[in-house]
């Protein structure tokens, strides 16, 4: 692990930005330093995202919806709406989605007890214990994937992510 003093080996965005200085001087590269990197890390996560859910027989988009109902907590409803919002995707995906894990058991449909119209989407026993199991194989890789990280610098690099990430959410 490095300390503060020592500098950190260089990485293929290094490599990419002295190209492009290189070849581009007139061009300010700076925001390639950081976001490159940002795209780079959130590649190599969804790989280790995939590999952690694989056991459990899950896409990343599957974890998603899962996830949003268990975190929505006892008794893991939520409408389709309220899951279009938490996973950024349209209605029409989300019925999809909610079609596709319905058949595998892991979601039901419900008439909505306020609304006579609507529906919710609830977490099944097996959806429960699916979300479950594979949270707890994420959280084992995404805590191996930090480890190059001193814990006490962890905060910080969070703080300046979401500085980053918020605007979008806004």
């Amino acid at each position: 692990m490095d300390s503060p003093e020592t500098p950190t080996r260089p990485d293929e965005v290094d490599r990419i930005v002295e190209a492009w200085q290189r070849v581009r001087p007139d061009l300010d590269v700076e925001p390639l330093t950081v976001l490159s990197r940002v795209s780079r890390l959130a590649r190599h996560l969804d790989l280790a995202r995939r590999s952690a859910f694989a056991s459990w027989d899950l896409e990343t988009w599957e974890f998603d919806v899962l996830s949003a109902l268990r975190r929505a907590g006892e008794p893991y409803r939520l409408s389709p709406g309220a899951l279009v919002q938490q996973t950024l995707v349209t209605s029409g995906t989300m019925t999809n989605r909610i079609d596709r894990l319905e058949q595998r058991g892991l979601v039901e449909r419900h008439r909505s007890p306020d609304d006579r119209r609507g529906i919710l989407v609830e977490l099944t026993g097996d959806g429960l214990r699916t979300v479950d199991g594979a949270l707890t194989d994420l959280l084992a890789v995404e805590h191996r994937l930090l480890d190059v990280l001193p814990t006490a610098d962890r905060p910080a690099l969070a703080d300046l992510l979401r500085t980053l990430v918020a605007p979008f959410d806004a």
